[in-house]
This record gives structure tokens, C-alpha cells and sequence, in this order.
């Protein structure tokens, strides 16, 4: 009989605790994240009953999230594309898209336009910020990081400042 009620006091001290920690937190919409997941449905609707829009097969790629309902986010991609996600999916990393129309934007070691040169990133290309001071980013694609302005890629707001 002691075993059991210890038992169920552990239970019921573990669900006390676990609920508000394993909730999503709370954040002012709209905000930026990105897909945590290998693959993310998007749906037309916040539950599962609605169909899917979107399979997305890219961890990484930012999202703007503009709704909040309940696990589910509402969010926004670099198209304008439009749906439900549920919260497990999403990340709060900050990543971005090149979204350059010509083709290439130069990576530089320094955020300035005179800084030397340390590669081209092509326009589609993810990478995770680490850094914004308004005009340029500090982003990390794969194992190298450099320098690319603000301008030149989706996942952050205008003159929007990360730390």
C-alpha cells in the first residue's frame, strides 16, 4: 500500500510539473522560425482532419509564423504559401533563404560591402544565423560562415537586429 501512494504521488507530481513544461511558450505572432522536422505537413487547417497543402522535405527552411491555435501554428512561407503546422515541427533556430534573383550573393568575412571575399552562395540556399545588426547577417551554411546582407535573404524582418 506505502509502494502504491508513493507511486501515485510521483504520477501526480510528474504531470504537475510536465504540463507547463512541455508546453510551447507563448511568443507575440508574428515571429520567425523554421522546420525542425525532415518532413512537415502543412495543412489547410489546425488539425489533422484537414488536408494537407504542403510536404515540406527540408529541415531548416524558415517559416513566419502568423497564428497561433493551440499546438497548431499558422505560418508563411518564402512563396506566400499559407497553413497549418502543428508547434512539434517548428524550431525557434533562426534560419534564412538566399533569395537572390541573379543567381549568386557574395559571402564576405566582414559585415561590409568592402570586405574580402570568402564565397558565392546561390539563391535557394538555407543557413542558420547567428547574428543580424540590421543590414548584414552572420550565417553558417554547412561547415563555413561568413557575412551576407540583410537584403539578400528571407527569414528575417527588415533592419531587424539577432543576437
Amino acid at each position: 500500500m506505502r509502494r502504491s501512494g508513493m507511486m501515485m504521488a510521483g504520477v501526480a507530481l510528474a504531470a504537475s510539473v510536465g504540463g507547463p513544461v512541455l508546453a510551447a511558450p507563448e511568443r507575440p505572432v508574428p515571429y520567425w522560425a523554421s522546420i525542425a522536422a525532415g518532413q512537415a505537413m502543412m495543412r489547410s487547417g489546425p488539425d489533422r482532419s484537414y488536408p494537407g497543402i504542403w510536404l515540406y522535405k527540408r529541415r531548416d527552411l524558415p517559416v513566419r509564423v502568423v497564428q497561433v491555435h493551440g499546438a497548431w501554428r499558422r505560418v508563411q512561407d518564402m512563396d506566400g504559401a499559407t497553413g497549418w503546422m502543428l508547434a512539434i515541427l517548428l524550431s525557434a533556430r533562426r534560419t534564412a533563404i538566399i533569395s537572390a534573383s541573379e543567381g549568386y550573393r557574395p559571402i564576405r568575412a566582414e559585415a561590409s560591402d568592402g570586405a574580402r571575399l570568402l564565397w558565392q552562395a546561390q539563391a535557394g540556399v538555407v543557413g542558420r544565423i547567428s547574428k543580424c545588426d540590421g543590414s548584414w547577417c552572420r550565417i553558417e551554411i554547412g561547415e563555413k560562415a561568413g557575412w551576407i546582407e540583410q537584403a539578400h535573404m528571407w527569414g528575417t524582418d527588415p533592419a531587424e537586429r539577432v543576437e
